[in-house]
């Protein structure tokens, strides 16, 4: 059993994100284990090693940024009501809602990048992509070994570096050297990438403190209000929906699924069928009270008690 002072911290961490921040990150590095390990094959054939290794570096961050965007149902949410002009608006919005939308994107933002960070991160410091990617561009003048090779026969012998192929005892020592220097200037692009994401955040934190029209009491008041707001939305929306949907199936079928103490049934006609089948949309148009489903819609509410078309169920 976990203590009270263990219990505050966990539940402290779950409220902040800071729990499913290093949750992301750890399953980053995970998958970028499995991929180094099971996944990446290096070519190792002139042409071919630069696209190859700089697909897997960039291509599953670009991803991940993605996935971090799409995952996260507040950007969708800034992005219907504060960004989507297919629709006449229905609602003025202020200078005040404009701030405090841009401080959720930005927020929204810094945790998207958390994924991609890490796995480029990583993957520099493991320097096994940058080797490949990097292997058919290095600068071979210094050493004597390759002053009587032709350029493409050079091409090949530093294209296949990175598979530890065989080759003559100079070649090798050359070799090794060149693996230092790609793991030197990969792990040191990845200590420039940590330190620029350092500052840019601490900055942008600042930033927007500065910037924010909310005090810091107002600040987490308000991050108070959209998680309840949002929880206890869908909650109510989860209630409703579901004594809307009981009152559609009881005019349609004449019971309630799960009521056992069932008595009449009703036989819906070929047009009800027709009218649950056609598609309607949520609050669209003119209509002032909207379509909310499919059951029903269009059941004649004098029907719910009629016993024509029916059947009694006798005990």
């Amino acid at each position: 059993m976990m203590g009270p002072a263990l219990n505050c911290i966990v539940s402290s961490l779950q409220r902040s994100g800071t729990w499913i921040n290093s949750l992301i990150a750890a399953l980053t590095l995970g998958g970028q284990q499995l991929f180094s390990s099971f996944i990446f094959r290096c070519p190792c054939q002139a042409g071919k090693n630069f696209y190859y290794g700089s697909a897997f570096l960039l291509i599953p961050a670009l991803i991940l940024l993605a996935a971090g965007y799409a995952l996260r149902s507040q950007m969708w949410t800034i992005s219907s009501d504060y960004c989507c002009h297919c629709a006449p608006p229905h609602r003025r919005i202020g200078l005040l809602e404009r701030k405090l939308a841009c401080l959720r994107f930005f927020s929204i933002t810094g945790r998207a990048l958390i994924a991609p960070l890490t796995w480029l991160v990583a993957t520099l410091m493991t320097g096994t992509y940058y080797e490949c990617a990097a292997s058919e561009f290095v600068t071979v003048d210094p050493y004597p070994v390759f002053d009587n090779i032709s350029a493409g026969e050079r091409e090949e012998i530093l294209a296949g570096f990175p598979c530890c192929k065989s080759a003559p005892s100079d070649v090798v020592l050359v070799r090794d050297e060149v693996a230092l220097l790609h793991r030197y200037q990969s792990q040191m692009l990845g200590w420039i990438l940590i330190t620029l994401a350092t500052v840019i955040t601490l900055v942008s934190c600042c930033l927007v403190r500065c910037c924010s029209p909310l005090t810091s009491l107002q600040h987490c008041y308000w991050t108070h209000h959209l998680r309840n707001e949002k929880e206890l939305f869908e909650q109510a929306a989860e209630q409703h929906s579901r004594l809307l949907i009981t009152q559609r199936m009881r005019k349609l079928f004449g019971f309630v699924p799960g009521n056992e103490d069932v008595k009449h049934i009703r036989i819906p006609s070929c047009q009800d069928w027709k009218d649950i089948s056609a598609p309607s949309l949520l609050c669209v148009g003119d209509d002032l009270q909207g379509h909310y489903s499919f059951l029903g819609g269009q059941l004649d509410e004098a029907n719910e008690e009629s016993t024509p078309g029916g059947i009694e169920l006798k005990p």
